[in-house]
């Protein structure tokens, strides 16, 4: 196996990173507030609102149940699985920041999948009109994806020419 690049081993970090973050946001989350009852106003229009996920990101494809659960988490760890390998050999930073942002975030919420048996989701911005109720994990994921489409919309420049 071939040597992991230095942003391979920056997208791990940065993957472990959001996964710590995520988790303890969402203990702290789950201590501080009720489940689709309290919220709690933070700033203008953030509030703190506790909402069970039974979907993917923002609450897309919503699934109930252990076949539901199973699916969204084996596609996720295949989604992860398929980056980790493929990062180990990137040569540009946004490459490493956006697959570790990804990476982070789909595991953040594959671990809510089993440990709660749904994603924990509780950052309510919904007085802006956007609709979902999210989490780290799920900015972390959509942040990832932009840099990614970013990334990868603009070819390499040929630094010797």
């Amino acid at each position: 196996m071939t040597a992991m690049s230095r942003f391979g081993a920056f997208a791990y970090s940065l993957a472990v990173f959001i996964v710590a973050a995520d988790q303890i946001t969402k203990s702290w989350a789950l201590v501080a507030l009720d489940w689709g009852h309290r919220s709690i106003g933070i700033w203008g229009p953030l509030r703190f609102t506790l909402v069970e996920n039974n979907g993917v990101s923002f609450g897309l494809f919503h699934s109930e149940g252990i076949f539901g659960r199973i699916a969204l988490s084996g596609f996720s760890m295949a989604v992860v699985i398929a980056m980790a390998m493929w990062v180990r050999r990137a040569d540009r930073v946004f490459a490493g920041l956006a697959i570790g942002l990804i990476m982070g975030g789909a595991l953040g919420n594959v671990i809510d999948r089993w440990r709660y048996g749904s994603v924990v989701d509780f950052v309510d911005v919904q007085r802006l009109h956007f609709p979902w109720v999210f989490n780290l994990a799920d900015s972390a994921i959509t942040v990832g994806i932009v840099i990614f489409i970013i990334e990868t919309a603009f070819p390499h420049r040929n630094e010797a020419a």
